[in-house]
C-alpha cells in the first residue's frame, strides 16, 4: 500500500452516521454544507498524472492498491467530506459480454457493440462468480483508508447509460443508434434494461456490503432525451434499480444535461438528486419535493480568477438555502486542465461561506 494511505481503525464511536454528508443525504442539519466532486481523482493532480505515467487508466481500475491509493489521496490532499470509489461506469460490460478498450484521447471502446434488437440475447445476465471481486476489494481498502469521519460512495451507471454504450461502441454526439434501437423495437429494448439491471443491482448492493456508505447511479447520458421518452423507456428502469438497492444506505441518483428532467429523476427514486449547472438550484428546489439535492457549479468556474470563483460558490450556496439537504459539488466532474490550487481553494472556501455561526 502506499505510503500517503493509512488504515482507519474504528472505535465503537465511530463518528460516521453524523458526518456532515451523511447528515446533508437525510435531509438533518449540518454545521457546513458538505462537498466532494465529481473525478476529484483526476489528470488535473499531480499525483494521479504520476500514477497514470506508470499505469494504464484500465489497470488502476483493475488493481485495488492502485484504486484505493488513487481515491484515498485526493480525498485527503483535497480535504472533500466524502471521497468516490475509483474505477469506471463500464466495469460491467465485460461481465456481461462485452469488453472494453481504454483507447488515448478517444476514450472507451465496446468490442463487437449490439447491431440490431435481436442481438439482446448477447447480454450475459450471470456474471462468474468472483467477477467483481476486485472492485468489492477495492471498496473494502478504501474504506480503511479514509478517515473514519469520511463516507465512501460507491457508484454505478444507470440502464440507459449502460445500454447507450453497448449500441454506440463509445461515445456519441446524437445516440442515433441508441434512439433508433429504442424506437425500432420497444420490446428488445425493454429486455436489454431489465437484463442491465440485473447485473447493476446486485453489483451496487455489493458495493454496499464491501463498506460503501452511498451509492450514486451515474446516467450521464440521460439528457439526450426528451422528457416523453425518459418517462417512457427509462424511468420504469431506473426506478426498479433504485428500488432493488432497498434502504440500507443513501442513493444519489444524477444525469448530466438534465435540467429538464429533474422532476422525472425524483420520481425514478433517490435520496439525493443531482443538478448540473444549467439550472439554479433554487429553481431545482421549487421543482423537487422533499429531497436533498447535489450540485452545482458550473466545472469551468474553476479556471476563474479566485475572487471570482469564491463569488460563484457563494451563490450556489444562497440558491440553496437555508433548508438542510445540500451536498456542494460541481455540475459534472473536474476538467483535466483545472488548477489545482483552485480546487483546494473552492473546497475551502464552501466550508468557510457555509460554517453555521
Amino acid at each position: 500500500m502506499s505510503p500517503h494511505i493509512k488504515g482507519n481503525k474504528k472505535s465503537p464511536g465511530h463518528p460516521l452516521p453524523d458526518s456532515p454528508f451523511m447528515k446533508a443525504c437525510r435531509m438533518e442539519p449540518a454545521p457546513f454544507t458538505p462537498v466532494w466532486l465529481m473525478r476529484q481523482a483526476g489528470r488535473y493532480m499531480k499525483e494521479y498524472r504520476e500514477m497514470r505515467a506508470k499505469h494504464p487508466f484500465a489497470e488502476m481500475c483493475r488493481r485495488p492498491e492502485l484504486a484505493t491509493e488513487a481515491a484515498v489521496v485526493a480525498a485527503r490532499k483535497l480535504q472533500v467530506d466524502a471521497a468516490i470509489l475509483f474505477s469506471d461506469l463500464l466495469v460491467v460490460c465485460a461481465p456481461m459480454g462485452f469488453p472494453v478498450r481504454y483507447l488515448e484521447g478517444r476514450g472507451p471502446v465496446i468490442t463487437r457493440p449490439l447491431q440490431k434488437p435481436s442481438e439482446v440475447s448477447r447480454v450475459r445476465t450471470h456474471p462468474q462468480k468472483g467477477e467483481f471481486d476486485y472492485i468489492y476489494k477495492a471498496v473494502r481498502m478504501t474504506r480503511a483508508g479514509l478517515p473514519g469521519n469520511i463516507p465512501l460512495i460507491g457508484f454505478a451507471g444507470a440502464p440507459f447509460t449502460l445500454a447507450s454504450y453497448l449500441i454506440e461502441g463509445g461515445g456519441s454526439r446524437n445516440y442515433v443508434r441508441t434512439k433508433a434501437f429504442m424506437y425500432a423495437d420497444p420490446g428488445a429494448w425493454d429486455e436489454l434494461m431489465k437484463k442491465i439491471t440485473s447485473v447493476v443491482a446486485p453489483f451496487l448492493r455489493g458495493q454496499a456490503a464491501a463498506g460503501a456508505q452511498v451509492l450514486q447511479v451515474f446516467d450521464s447520458w440521460a439528457g439526450c432525451l426528451s422528457p416523453d421518452d425518459y418517462r417512457r423507456f427509462v424511468l420504469p428502469h431506473t426506478a426498479r434499480l433504485i428500488r432493488a438497492l432497498g434502504n440500507s444506505v443513501p442513493v444519489i441518483h444524477f444525469g448530466t444535461g438534465s435540467a429538464h428532467l429533474i422532476e422525472l429523476l425524483e420520481e425514478a427514486g433517490g435520496d439525493v438528486i443531482g443538478v448540473d449547472w444549467k439550472l439554479r438550484l433554487d429553481g431545482a428546489r421549487k421543482r423537487l419535493g422533499r429531497v436533498a439535492v447535489q450540485g452545482n457549479l458550473d466545472p469551468v468556474a474553476l479556471f476563474a480568477p479566485r475572487r471570482e470563483m469564491r463569488g460563484f460558490a457563494r451563490e450556489v450556496l444562497q440558491q440553496a438555502g437555508h433548508q438542510p439537504g445540500h451536498i456542494f459539488n460541481l455540475g459534472h466532474g473536474i476538467l483535466p486542465r483545472t488548477p489545482e490550487d483552485n480546487v483546494r481553494a473552492l473546497i475551502d472556501a464552501v466550508h468557510e461561506l457555509s460554517a453555521k455561526r
